[in-house]
């Protein structure tokens, strides 16, 4: 069953806007998942929107991951009834709601994610229950404890964003910026440094500071000195690259290396 405490725990540094980092998986195998869990990450996230990773496959990381004692938040290629229903009741510890453009979606997302009165999740029992050995606690604890994490990523979610918080902010306990999808909303694909996008960026990131809601965003790559700057620009949350990403540049640095050998 999920841990009350594991879900306590990330909701709060949340809601306190601490800083907190976090890892990516793209990859399905589960031993990648253990590895990213058992370093002082603050959570594990699972791409499933991206990715060919199945619902067995996230059930074997999310397992893998509360074993260590972190939380774990798919990201699903929707949040309708029919994909997150099975995707909460496997254990997922929160979620990451893709591409979120109005308070419709908002709605539609809290409608799937919570149950009543805030939504109209359904009773199921599965694994996040315990199999049924712990349901009550689990039904309880659920709209309290579980974390929320919205996307932005597209020019018309940006411009909804602050309606957005005025109706939905108790229900909210992240908003992520997606800096590919907002730069191909742009018309500027993969330009992540554009003026345009900085400027989107300090919008997002002083309307969260306005409303005390955490800010993140995905680093493809980071040091020291790009973590430092992003935490002075705003922004409290910071996924830490990728499985895929760690492997990207694994590629490029050792195909660098083989051309200047040979």
């Amino acid at each position: 069953m999920i841990s009350k405490k594991i879900n306590k725990e990330i909701k709060k540094k949340l809601i306190d806007r601490k800083t907190i980092f976090g890892g990516w998986m793209s990859f399905s195998d589960p031993s990648i998942a253990e590895m990213f869990s058992s370093i002082n990450l603050d959570f594990v996230a699972i791409d499933m929107e991206h990715t060919s990773i199945s619902l067995e496959q996230a059930k074997n990381i999310i397992s893998n991951c509360n074993l260590y004692n972190k939380p774990c938040f798919p990201r699903p290629s929707s949040y309708d009834k029919s994909n997150l229903k099975p995707i909460l009741d496997i254990g997922s510890n929160g979620l990451i709601a893709t591409t979120i453009e109005s308070c419709d979606d908002v709605e539609n997302c809290l409608n799937n994610l919570k149950y009543p009165p805030i939504g109209n999740r359904s009773y199921g029992v599965n694994k996040a229950q315990n199999y049924g050995l712990a349901e009550r606690e689990y039904f309880k604890n659920w709209n309290n404890y579980s974390s929320l994490i919205l996307q932005i990523e597209t020019v018309k979610g940006l411009n909804d964003l602050e309606n957005i918080l005025v109706n939905f902010k108790k229900y909210i306990d992240g908003i992520m910026i997606g800096p590919y999808d907002l730069s191909g909303s742009m018309g500027i694909p993969g330009n992540l440094n554009s003026p345009k996008i900085i400027e989107a960026e300090k919008y997002i990131i002083n309307l969260c500071t306005k409303n005390k809601i955490s800010c993140g965003t995905q680093l493809s790559s980071f040091d020291n000195k790009i973590i430092k700057n992003k935490i002075k620009f705003g922004y409290n949350f910071l996924i830490l690259g990728s499985d895929l990403f760690i492997l990207k540049n694994w590629c490029l640095e050792t195909q660098k290396l083989i051309q200047k050998v040979k």
